[in-house]
């Protein structure tokens, strides 16, 4: 059993905000062994939220395989070791949630302690081989029956299986995810539920911006079975588009429906905040609290991962198109990843961008996912093609 614990942590964006990933290493306070490490993308952010992304990830690696270890945090990043320690304010709207989420990870007594870049190198590593795309998620230690460091190996989540779903040798099944078109509540940025919300279609822009994405994926039509939408209006009448773009049947998943905000719905963060004190922080600190009528991370997963084993079961070996949410995405590529619900915060998805998830079957296990595509862009849409620029 280990008494104490170093988090090491890094993060990078290159371009600022630019295509960015984070490292983290676990090591044992007293004989320096590595227990685990954890290098992954986070899709398109800042320095500092990877930096902050980080952190999360050291603090969740010390929970899962250190409980109850007293928590030493090194980082080259002298903003968020401020921030952690008390003695800078966190100003910046971005970097509240995820300071947030760090608190709520860190034991009782953890400390940050600053360190110069260059003695930072291991958790760097992590961050450049996951930008790299060499490396995605959790490696372990194996240990003997007395705890003595063996080998490194991968975690079962970060180790996909060549088997199908469907069958044994078969193909995986492959999610083609497409985020929704914008509406009115996207361009303001207010919740927008499921189908107990206000339900707003989309608007002009909106429809272009599956147009594009769909003509996008209609090289790959052949490969698609089906199309399958959330019954939300925005989201159906994307996924309509889509389906008739690559010349496919389209079904309803209500399982993949927008998290829903009750008495939040329709209204800014802003508005939130003031009409209701105090519950923003709590909702961003307990996956288990929902706003009156609505619903809590938890509970959101629950019907989103029934949906994904709907899926799983009547599509085997297939690929299909899902047209979902922010909300319902983030979860899927949480689950392909094998990541709790706090990584859900470090995941940022375009309107209309695709991500695209393989599952594979692992015998009488859970089938193992594995991310092939996070926010991906058309070119006239994405800030990064060539052709773009």
């Amino acid at each position: 059993m280990v008494d104490s614990v170093i988090v090491e942590a890094d993060g990078g964006s290159r371009g600022n905000p630019g295509p960015a990933a984070y490292g983290a290493v676990l090591k044992d306070a007293v004989t320096g062994a590595v227990i685990a490490e954890d290098g992954s993308a986070i899709g398109i952010a800042t320095n500092n939220v990877a930096e902050y992304s980080g952190l999360i990830a050291g603090l969740e690696l010390a929970a899962a395989y250190a409980p109850g270890a007293t928590v030493s945090v090194r980082m080259d990043s002298k903003l968020v070791v401020e921030q952690m320690s008390g003695r800078w304010q966190i100003k910046h709207p971005d970097m509240k949630p995820l300071a947030a989420m760090a608190r709520s990870l860190a034991p009782g007594g953890t400390t940050y302690t600053w360190m110069p870049r260059e003695q930072n190198t291991y958790a760097d590593r992590l961050a450049n081989e996951a930008l790299d795309g060499v490396r995605s998620g959790v490696t372990v230690a194996a240990v003997d029956a007395d705890d003595s460091l063996i080998a490194e190996v991968e975690s079962p989540s970060a180790a996909p299986s060549s088997r199908g779903w469907a069958r044994p040798g078969g193909p995986p099944t492959t999610l083609i995810l497409v985020r929704h078109g914008i509406t009115a509540h996207t361009k303001e940025k207010r919740f927008s539920g499921g189908l107990a919300s206000a339900n707003p279609p989309l608007v002009d822009e909106g429809r272009e911006q599956v147009r594009l994405t769909a003509e996008w994926l209609k090289p790959l039509a052949e490969k698609v079975s089906v199309v399958i939408g959330s019954p939300v209006e925005r989201t159906w009448q994307s996924a309509e588009i889509v389906a008739s773009v690559l010349g496919k049947d389209l079904v309803a998943e209500p399982g993949f429906a927008e998290m829903e905000f009750g008495v939040w719905d329709g209204l800014t963060f802003t508005e939130v905040a003031e009409k209701f004190p105090g519950q923003l922080d709590t909702w961003l600190g307990s996956f288990t609290w929902a706003p009156e009528g609505g619903e809590s991370f938890e509970g959101v997963r629950e019907r989103v991962l029934e949906g994904l084993e709907r899926v799983l079961t009547e599509h085997g070996g297939e690929t299909v198109v899902v047209v979902s949410h922010v909300t319902p995405i983030k979860t899927l590529v949480a689950r392909a990843l094998g990541r709790g619900l706090s990584s859900l915060f470090h995941m940022e998805l375009a309107p209309a961008s695709v991500s695209v998830l393989s599952f594979y079957e692992d015998g009488d296990t859970e089938p193992r996912g594995s991310m092939r595509l996070f926010n991906g862009l058309p070119p006239e849409r994405d800030p990064f093609s060539p052709t773009a620029w």
